[in-house]
C-alpha cells in the first residue's frame, strides 16, 4: 500500500469516526453506565471511559469537567429515560395502565441493565452532589405515580391521605428496584411473574 492510500485510509477512517457534539456525548454516556453499572463509583477511572470511547481525556473533560459531572450526567440520562417510558396516559384507569407500564419498564430493565444498574448504583456514590442528582430522579418517578393515581377517576376518594400515600409509592419503588435488581441477576423468574408481583405489590399497599 503506499503511504497515499494509507493515508487516505487513515483520513476515511477519521471521518467515519467523526461524531456530532449530541453523539459524542451520548456515546460517553453509554460508555459510563456500562463502566458505572460494573464497579462502584471509586473504582471507575476517567481514562477507562476516554479509552473505551477513543477520545482524548481532554476531549471528554470538555464534555464533563469532573467525574462528579460526569456520573451525574448518566444518572439524569438513565432517569429521564426512564420517566418518558413509563409515562401514564391521560384517562385511563391505573389498573389498566399498570400491567402495560411494567412490562415496559422491565423491557427497559432487561435491554438497558447496565444502565439500570448504574443509575440506583448512585445513592452508594460518596459524593453528595452524585446522591442529590440520584434522589432528584427517584422523587420524579413518585410524582409521576403519584400524579397518574390521582388523575383516575375510579379513585376518587379511595386513595389514602397524601402523606401515607408518599410514604407507600415510596415504598413501592424502593420494593420494584430491589425485585428488578435481584431478577437481573438471578432470572428466575419469568418477565409476567415479575410484573404480576410488582402490580400485586402497589394495590396492595395502596388497598385499591
Amino acid at each position: 500500500m503506499s503511504a497515499q492510500q494509507g493515508g487516505a485510509r487513515a483520513s476515511g477512517e477519521r471521518t467515519r469516526r467523526r461524531l456530532s457534539t449530541e453523539e459524542r456525548r451520548e456515546q460517553l454516556l453509554s460508555v459510563g453506565a456500562r463502566l458505572f453499572a460494573q464497579d462502584p463509583y471509586d473504582d471507575v477511572w476517567i481514562e477507562q471511559v476516554a479509552e473505551i470511547a477513543g477520545v482524548s481525556r481532554g476531549l471528554l473533560y470538555h464534555y464533563f469537567p469532573t467525574k462528579r459531572d460526569f456520573f451525574a450526567a448518566v444518572v439524569r440520562r438513565e432517569s429521564a429515560r426512564m420517566l418518558r417510558l413509563t409515562a401514564a396516559v391521560p384517562g385511563l384507569p391505573v389498573r389498566e395502565q399498570l400491567g402495560t407500564g411494567l412490562d415496559t419498564f422491565l423491557e427497559y430493565v432487561a435491554t438497558h441493565a447496565q444502565g439500570f444498574r448504574a443509575f440506583h448504583r448512585a445513592e452508594a456514590a460518596g459524593d453528595p452532589v452524585v446522591r442529590a442528582v440520584y434522589r432528584e430522579g427517584l422523587a420524579a418517578h413518585e410524582e409521576q405515580i403519584r400524579a397518574a393515581l390521582a388523575a383516575d377517576p375510579r379513585l376518587e376518594g379511595r386513595l389514602p391521605a397524601p402523606a401515607v400515600l408518599r410514604l407507600a409509592v415510596r415504598g413501592w419503588l424502593a420494593f420494584l428496584v430491589a425485585v428488578c435488581l435481584d431478577w437481573l441477576d438471578e432470572p428466575r423468574l419469568t418477565r409476567a411473574e415479575v410484573r404480576d408481583l410488582c402490580a400485586r405489590a402497589l394495590l396492595g399497599a395502596l388497598e385499591v
